[in-house]
């Protein structure tokens, strides 16, 4: 399905996005080995989060939606039974690793897989830690899916991941409510912490020493009502359009504020966007708020280190937003972009140029000048939500019309999202 995008004149008007995707996966899973029935309010409708669902109703476990809440009857640590099929993780990253380190100390064995795009994505990167714990997992020649996985008895490991990575070190945390002793986890940089935060809410203790995290087996969760937040990194694109079409306004409802995810808020903050909030509150240990944004005139930034593990999500739209800011705008340290369900950085750097934007692509980000005025072309979407949103976005400052090719790939994280922006264009 292609979308046609025309030029925005301004934005503005409320905007309620769906629940944080990454929250979404992670209640599913601690309700699904939970003892006990799990309430989940607000839980997203993405098509990521609905991989993870399918795959815990082809263990055996009750999933039903009542009125606004998504219920979860638990089986408990032991609780899943043997699947008779390949579980499918479909476009779904976070689904592999995930369930990958519960999957890993099951009393069965269990086959999982995914699309074209997640088979290319890169997996030893939780094969080798897992192994480390006594996992027996068989996967294609480089670590690709699909993953073998015969289940067993575990062992609390010490280790230091290479990346930081939110999904590979909860992974070893789910994985570690199997292990007999206390798992430790430290990562270079600080990744996602919000499995770290919904495991006391499910009843386990957590350690937290800076980077490092870490949790004694067996720990048996027990079930828990869970509120998640909008996404943040669905919001980002409203954001964005905001701040780059002039004239606008716009105020972003019940909107996650974590601190591992507010990174790309930070970097627009120091490159002049006006942004605030609102209503600010926590709830279920996530805080939150209501986001308000203002068009403003952006200075390009140099964004690297510490901070890319927190904005790796965004980066595309980020792009966008570069095209537009005074200056040059240098993203270096991404080399993660490459491994994601598109090569990003390719796809950026190729949408862009046809745009009418050059840009300096490397092996680990890219430079881009601005302030340049983009034209209206066909993107390819690469079938990868990010770029297909991203995009849009980029079509509503374009001159003429510009067409988002496969655009329904956004429903990967954000079903509705191309209905939402054409009604906050036309406001």
């Amino acid at each position: 399905m292609d979308q046609s995008i025309k030029p925005a004149t301004n934005l503005h008007g409320k905007i309620a996005v769906p629940g944080d995707k990454s929250i979404s996966h992670r209640a599913l899973l601690l309700g699904a080995i939970a003892q006990g029935t799990s309430h989940i309010h607000n839980l997203s409708p993405g098509k990521d989060v609905m991989s993870t669902r399918g795959c815990l109703a082809q263990l055996g476990i009750s999933i039903e939606d009542e009125a606004s809440e998504t219920i979860v009857k638990g089986g408990g640590l032991y609780g899943l039974r043997k699947p008779v099929q390949i579980l499918d993780a479909g476009n779904s990253g976070t689904t592999v690793r995930l369930l990958s380190g519960i999957l890993a100390a099951q009393p069965f064995a269990s086959v999982i897989d995914g699309d074209a795009s997640l088979q290319r994505r890169p997996m030893a990167r939780i094969i080798a830690p897992l192994r480390e714990m006594g996992a027996h997992i068989e996967a294609e020649e480089g670590g690709t899916l699909p993953l073998h996985i015969h289940g067993g008895r575990l062992n609390p490991i010490d280790y230091f991941s290479p990346v930081a990575s939110a999904q590979v070190k909860s992974c070893l945390l789910l994985a570690a409510l199997y292990a007999d002793g206390e798992t430790q986890i430290d990562e270079p940089g600080l990744s996602r912490n919000h499995t770290e935060i919904m495991l006391p809410i499910f009843g386990v203790d957590v350690k937290k020493r800076g980077r490092r995290v870490g949790i004694s087996g067996q720990a048996a969760p027990h079930a828990a009502d869970v509120d998640v937040p909008g996404d943040l990194s669905s919001a980002a694109f409203f954001i964005v359009a905001a701040l780059l079409v002039s004239g606008s306004h716009l105020m972003l409802k019940d909107i996650g504020i974590n601190p591992t995810r507010i990174g790309l808020l930070r970097v627009l903050e120091s490159m002049g966007a006006r942004v605030s909030f609102e209503n600010q509150r926590t709830i279920c240990g996530e805080p939150r708020a209501d986001i308000y944004v203002r068009s403003s005139d952006l200075q390009g930034a140099s964004i690297g280190g510490d901070i890319i593990p927190e904005i790796i999500d965004e980066l595309p739209i980020l792009a966008i937003a570069a095209t537009q800011a005074y200056g040059e705008t240098v993203v270096r340290h991404a080399k993660e972009l490459r491994v994601k369900e598109s090569d990003r950085i390719e796809a950026v750097a190729m949408n862009l140029r046809a745009m009418g934007a050059p840009v300096k692509a490397f092996e680990d980000g890219f430079v881009i000048r601005g302030p340049q005025r983009l034209r209206g072309a066909t993107i390819d979407s690469y079938h990868d939500h990010r770029i297909a949103m991203a995009f849009a976005i980029a079509g509503l400052l374009a001159d003429g019309e510009t067409v988002i090719k496969s655009a329904e790939c956004a429903e990967i994280s954000y079903p509705g999202f191309f209905n939402t922006l054409h009604e906050m264009a036309l406001q």
